[in-house]
């Protein structure tokens, strides 16, 4: 057996997959478990009692998560004039317009999230279909459409993540890295199991938040408890 394979054994023999984990345990077994050389990120995947197939029932939506990522955000912002000249301030890593445009038809995606202004959202649609499948499109729903642009930079850079369920009708997010203390991944996780309280949909029946998963990158899910992680909310 390779190293790696006995270190995974190792991490599986910590978690009961059958046990409803309460949060505080759950982030302690998850950390105990990481064993990669690198620092993990902690991710969460959450079950959601939704069909995505129906406009009304789509879960999205964006969160600043309190403690952050642990990880340098690389921000992008399509914008031209004052609106230019206010991302730089804010600490955008790339500013423009056409030339950003030119960039990213010629391969170029050096960047982790993407904001425009309005008004420059026609600029940005000549490359909709590169952006899109990565999860990088400008949307005013998760607020990355936007004049407000030095708030939208500032809220990327500590952490903002957005969400958006996917076709199994399940939500999967990063919520921090291995080397958090608990108190951090906790806050975290909670700030964004809030948010998508709020954001389920109106057409949405019976049971919302089914499971939760927490996990490292290299690591096994750890299920909660979820009535303990709600009435930390």
């Amino acid at each position: 057996m390779s190293k790696t394979a006995k270190k995974h054994s190792e991490a599986m023999s910590k978690i009961d997959r059958s046990k409803l984990y309460p949060l505080g345990t759950a982030l302690d077994v998850v950390k105990q478990a990481a064993y990669a050389k690198f620092d993990e990120t902690v991710e969460v995947a959450v079950r959601l009692g939704v069909d995505p197939r129906h406009a009304d029932q789509m879960v999205r939506g964006a969160v600043v998560l309190p403690n952050g990522l642990g990880k340098d955000v690389r921000v992008l912002v399509f914008a031209k004039g004052e609106k230019e000249k206010e991302a730089l301030e804010a600490g955008a890593d790339f500013v423009g317009a056409d030339d950003l445009v030119a960039k990213i038809q010629a391969g170029w995606f050096d960047f982790d999230t993407a904001i425009a202004t309005p008004d420059m959202m026609g600029v940005v649609g000549k490359i909709g279909k590169l952006l899109g499948p990565r999860g990088l499109m400008p949307n005013p729903k998760v607020g990355t459409v936007t004049f407000e642009v030095a708030r939208a930079v500032k809220e990327s850079k500590a952490g903002k993540v957005e969400f958006r369920v996917e076709k199994a009708g399940i939500i999967h997010a990063p919520v921090g890295k291995v080397s958090f203390a608990a108190d951090m991944l906790k806050g975290n996780l909670l700030a964004l199991v809030e948010a998508l309280v709020k954001a389920k949909p109106s057409a949405a029946k019976g049971t919302y938040i089914k499971k939760i998963s927490l996990s490292s990158t290299m690591g096994a899910g750890v299920n909660l408890d979820i009535s303990d992680v709600t009435a930390q909310i």
